[in-house]
């Protein structure tokens, strides 16, 4: 890979970026897959998964986006996510709560002092249809509003298109919106690719280095609002795209699988795979997260079995 003083020159222009990107190691789909449903098979000891429990809980984008969404279900979010077990202070925090552009405000009251980050969809999200102008504006209000964190989703259409400096061009504008207008520090940004619209895994290798190289924080695998969203092997690839950019720049960007990971196996087996993949610093939620909605009940629930013995009842957890 480039070092980084060679990387500044793969955007200088439409046809270097192109020339790079299609440059990349094309990816061996059978390994890809062989390793993944390799590293999903790891046996995690009980102390172990009781570590990973609290690990992932903590990693959790807790999410609504639904258009029937109100003050009232995002205040009732935003209570859970500081006390996800109202009956066990020790279980620790979620990440950030995850909501749309104009419920940012509330959110960030509800949130106040609690330390967990108000992260909000822009850019037109999901389908990202819409103009530049209005996609930079989408970003601005919920910055105005307070958000900590910025999903934006890219142009899938140029992109498959072949059009990688329009895209890479809009990232660095919607990252420039991410800035406060006070001077405070920016919102951090993610970068949805929708892998299930990118449809081979040479596309979703390109789209990680472009976003990377754009500026991306985070790198995101879907909207969730899809048929195809994260899977063990295209969060593998993402993971090993952000290990070779940190290779070549010195530079740690994060990964947020979402979409589809209900389970707590299903977030144990996505650890595993952070930690065989990228070193410690990643396992962290400022460097990992989980987009999710119903993860975190069947996170508690297992978590109480594994302190008591025995599975609550039905009632045990919210329905969100």
């Amino acid at each position: 890979m480039p070092t980084a003083p060679a990387l500044a020159d793969v955007t200088s222009s439409d046809a270097a970026l192109r020339r790079y990107l299609h440059g990349l190691p094309g990816v061996d789909a059978v390994g890809l897959e062989a390793r993944a449903a390799t590293l999903g098979t790891r046996s995690v000891k009980t102390s172990a998964k009781a570590y990973a429990i609290d690990l992932a809980i903590s990693m959790i984008d807790l999410t609504t986006l639904e258009g029937a969404d109100t003050p009232g279900k995002v205040r009732a979010l935003c209570a859970k996510g500081v006390r996800p077990d109202p009956t066990d202070r020790t279980v620790p925090r979620v990440a950030a709560i995850c909501v749309y552009p104009d419920m940012v405000a509330t959110a960030k009251e509800a949130l106040e002092g609690s330390g967990i980050h108000v992260a909000s969809v822009a850019t037109a999200f999901p389908a990202g249809r819409a103009s530049v102008p209005v996609k930079l504006a989408d970003t601005r209000d919920a910055v105005a509003a307070g958000a900590d964190e910025v999903d934006m989703v890219i142009d899938r259409g140029a992109f498959l298109a072949g059009r990688y400096m329009q895209v890479f061009e809009e990232i660095t504008a919607v990252k420039d919106a991410c800035r406060r207008a006070d001077g405070g520090e920016a919102a951090h940004l993610k970068v949805i690719f929708e892998n299930g619209e990118l449809s081979t895994y040479d596309n979703i290798r390109r789209a990680s280095w472009l976003a990377m190289l754009a500026g991306a924080d985070f790198i995101k695998t879907s909207t969730g609002k899809v048929a195809v969203n994260a899977t063990p092997p295209n969060t593998l690839l993402m993971l090993e795209a952000v290990r070779d950019f940190h290779a070549a720049t010195g530079t740690r960007v994060g990964v947020k699988p979402a979409g589809g990971i209900r389970t707590s196996k299903d977030a144990i087996k996505y650890l595993v795979m952070v930690n065989e993949t990228l070193d410690d610093a990643w396992l962290d939620p400022a460097l990992f997260r989980f987009g999710a909605s119903s993860l975190l009940n069947d996170l508690l629930m297992q978590r109480q079995k594994l302190s008591t013995g025995r599975y609550s009842g039905p009632d045990y957890v919210t329905v969100d």
